[in-house]
């Protein structure tokens, strides 16, 4: 049974879900069709936090260029340039059995590609959700459906996965950001130049 889950909300993943390893995270949105004519092109990304709650370098930052964590712990699927069809848009696989023991949270967000030159947002922007599944059998474990909210934010932090001693949480952030990427990397301590 999936669990849905509201703005701020934490909820355990391995210890209520015994043998969870590894997991799928699932994006998905919509874009509203009274756009400025150009493509709306929407990419997650995932920052591997340390303790201090900053990233250390371009291995602790996986995205479309970088696709994936040294050890393979992180792994992003792929860019999906237009977000068209049903279920999710873009997908990164976490195997936590490799995610190194001096990363403490990773956090998963989408941000649009040339926001500022092609005039997009995420007001714009419609049903985004993140849904986690367990790898091995594709069983939904849970789902976080971000509301409306929005207005002139370019970048969104949807979700962290933390650690809190040998267990791995979730926790719904839907915390927006304006400026785009750039914004993002310097909220998690990289620099975007």
């Amino acid at each position: 049974m999936t669990i849905s889950l509201s703005k701020g909300q934490r909820i355990d993943l391995t210890k209520t879900n015994p043998g969870l390893q590894k997991v799928l995270i699932g994006l998905g949105w919509d874009t509203n069709k009274y756009s400025g004519g150009a493509d709306y092109d929407l990419d997650a990304s995932v920052f591997l936090l340390h303790e201090d709650g900053r990233a250390k370098g371009i291995e602790d930052f996986v995205f479309y260029n970088n696709p994936k964590t040294p050890n393979g712990s992180v792994v992003h699927t792929g860019d999906n340039r237009t977000g068209e069809g049903e279920g999710d848009d873009e997908q990164v696989i976490v195997d936590f059995s490799l995610v190194p023991a001096n990363i403490t949270r990773i956090g998963i967000t989408v941000t649009i590609h040339d926001a500022e030159a092609r005039m997009q947002n995420f007001g714009q922007v419609s049903n985004a959700f993140v849904r986690v599944l367990d790898a091995e059998d594709n069983r939904e474990v849970l789902r976080y459906d971000l509301g409306e909210e929005f207005s002139v934010e370019t970048a969104v932090v949807i979700c962290e996965l933390y650690r809190q001693g040998a267990d791995w949480k979730f926790q719904a952030i839907g915390s927006g950001f304006a400026g785009g990427l750039a914004a993002l990397c310097k909220n998690y301590g990289l620099d975007a130049q």
